[in-house]
């Protein structure tokens, strides 16, 4: 018999949001893997410390943060380190903030793995979600569209998507910050739409888009934009 895969979404930052069914997982789960800057502590491993017991053996991924393709060569190592674990009969768990099947880090491994091993994937808050409940904005309303635009999109394709939609939250804000405030604003969006970034953290900030900062955001930022409702 070999292990068991789990994609465990431990939400987007508030340890009170991981998920009653994660947390009784991570308590008897012996092998826990997570995804890791380049230097410094695991996000995903930080949320949740107070739930994983003492003498679990801990697999960190380390994954440069930057911009561009998938680093297959990191997940490809992941999936043999974490295959070999599952071969001998050690179920791993692996963490991954928000939800792992909504832009997590988990995708990569999942599909390396799960062709060959058994997979449970257990769904977490995700930060779309999150980041409305801190706007105190609903995302969408009766028959309203909400679209989910990665801002690494070119300018002509977000105001496509835009255009076409009701509502949009767009994620992956951090270096694009600046170009996203001068095109919304351009399309006569900036005051329909709010920044959000670290929801549900000690350091959260709500901010109008035009009170939003000049430079680069935090990885962990988003812009929702209400074209049916003021901000």
């Amino acid at each position: 018999m070999t292990g068991r895969l789990w994609g465990i979404g431990v939400g987007p930052g508030d340890p009170e949001l991981v998920t009653l069914k994660a947390a009784r997982l991570l308590a008897e789960i012996p092998v826990i893997a997570y995804p890791a800057p380049d230097e410094g502590d695991s996000t995903a491993r930080m949320i949740a410390a107070s739930f994983i017991p003492a003498g679990r053996t801990e697999i960190a991924i380390r994954i440069p943060m930057r911009s561009g393709p998938e680093p297959a060569e990191i997940y490809d190592r992941a999936a043999e380190e974490i295959a070999g674990h599952l071969e001998a009969g050690r179920d791993v768990g692996v963490l991954c903030e928000g939800d792992p099947f909504f832009y997590g880090s988990f995708i990569y491994l999942h599909g390396r793995l799960a062709g060959r091993f058994p997979c449970t994937v257990v769904p977490g808050v995700t930060s779309l979600t999150a980041c409305a409940a801190a706007s105190g904005r609903p995302l969408a309303r009766r028959d309203e569209v909400l679209t989910v635009i990665p801002a690494t999109l070119p300018d002509a394709e977000l105001e496509r998507r835009l255009a076409a939609t009701d509502a949009a939250a767009i994620l992956k804000v951090g270096r694009h910050l600046p170009r996203l405030k001068t095109l919304l604003a351009r399309l006569n969006l900036e005051s329909l739409s709010v920044y959000v970034s670290h929801a549900t953290r000690p350091d959260e900030r709500v901010l109008p888009l035009g009170k939003a900062p000049d430079g680069e955001a935090p990885y962990f930022s988003m812009l929702l934009v209400a074209k049916g409702g003021a901000a």
